[in-house]
């Protein structure tokens, strides 16, 4: 049976180099970076060299980067610190964020009393820049504004340069989700006044378990993790090496092959788009994802018109067919709720009809492409 996998945005297949690296360190760097001796300094000098890399990458400082187990944790580090350590009390995002930000937000409105302010988006998913900067203005207290770069459902690229003006402009904190963005866009920090980032190595062909966060000089955030010292005392625990020499390998690799393996895919994706509405009459894209300026080229989220009936036989189908792909995001995918995101930005008769997220890696080929068009529309016509 043939096996076709668009669903890089849940997860990305690794890098031979990547997992080449990881077993040599694994194999010959087994020392506690916290250890004194030789095979600890020699750890430590694999983990610092890493943070140097990636604050490279971004044009950072080193010591502002710290190693997570991923998107999520640091998404709680920056927001859980905000308020309990610097004083914020708005948290403004959207209903469209992760659930790492929304369901973070929400604990944070139980625990602290914090005040959380959604933006309105459209139905393309995108935000008002004129209400965010009233949010800001009416507000007297402390606030971070917490958006993503780059939407992991609907593939919505974010104007982080002006919402970090606005922010800015307002005295308030800015942070970025920017999992699905990292490692597929380049960000210079010292242009984009973001103060804090997140993001995940296994979303740019790296290991899973392994992330960063971005937190800029002098925020004063503080860890939530207690324990030793680790990450400048940010993120308590044994660093895990290979992981993170892992994460360092796969955004150099992302970052050296940019230009040519965006254009590759961006090319995929174009070619998708034309076969899908050659062959399927009725097919919506989601969002802004149609939207080349507007939308990543790493990401299609399709809404296929089919009776309810033939929305439910349609993921067995694919499965059946090799074919790997999300039901909104692969958060959501287990579930026979409708996406979040897609609730709050499609009406009820597009809602009825089933929505699916392809995406896109270096790993894909046109002939991927024909055959997943082939498949639905023989599912179509049955």
């Amino acid at each position: 049976m043939r096996q076709v996998y668009l669903d890089s945005a849940a997860t990305t297949q690794m890098h031979q180099s990547v997992i080449d690296k990881m077993v040599e360190v694994m194999n010959n760097n087994y020392g506690n970076a916290s250890s004194t001796h030789f095979y600890g300094r020699a750890s430590k000098t694999l983990i610092e060299t890493a943070r140097k890399t990636v604050a490279h990458y971004l044009n950072a400082q080193a010591s502002e980067i710290i190693f997570t187990s991923g998107g999520t944790e640091a998404d709680n580090l920056v927001l859980r610190s905000a308020v309990k350590d610097l004083g914020v009390t708005q948290i403004i995002t959207t209903k469209i964020e992760h659930h790492a930000i929304l369901h973070s937000v929400e604990c944070l409105c139980d625990e602290f009393d914090t005040t959380i302010t959604y933006l309105s988006v459209d139905d393309r998913g995108q935000i008002d820049f004129d209400e965010l900067e009233q949010k800001l203005s009416e507000f007297e207290g402390k606030s971070l504004v917490t958006l993503m770069h780059v939407n992991n459902e609907i593939g919505n690229i974010l104007d982080i340069d002006k919402v970090a003006e606005i922010c800015r402009a307002h005295d308030a904190l800015f942070h970025s989700d920017s999992v699905q963005s990292i490692g597929h866009y380049k960000l210079d920090v010292q242009k984009t006044k973001v103060d804090f980032l997140s993001a995940a190595a296994h979303k740019f062909h790296g290991p899973k378990g392994v992330g960063f966060a971005y937190v800029r000089k002098g925020s004063g955030l503080k860890g939530c993790i207690v324990g030793g010292s680790q990450e400048r005392g940010l993120r308590a625990g044994t660093e895990a090496v290979h992981n993170i020499v892992g994460l360092e390998e796969a955004l150099k690799h992302a970052y050296e092959n940019l230009e040519k393996e965006k254009g590759y895919i961006l090319e995929l994706k174009s070619y998708f788009i034309e076969k899908l509405k050659e062959n399927i009459p009725g097919v919506h894209f989601n969002g802004c994802c149609e939207d080349m300026e507007n939308s990543t080229y790493t990401l299609l989220n399709v809404c296929l018109p089919l009776s309810s009936e033939q929305s439910m036989l349609l993921p067995f189908q694919l499965d059946l067919k090799g074919i790997a792909c999300s039901k909104g995001s692969a958060c959501q995918s287990g579930s026979n709720q409708n996406s979040h995101v897609l609730t709050e930005i499609l009406d009820e008769e597009k809602l009825q009809r089933p929505s699916l997220r392809f995406s896109f890696s270096k790993y894909n080929t046109k002939e991927d492409i024909d055959y997943v068009v082939d498949v639905l529309r023989e599912f179509l016509q049955d």
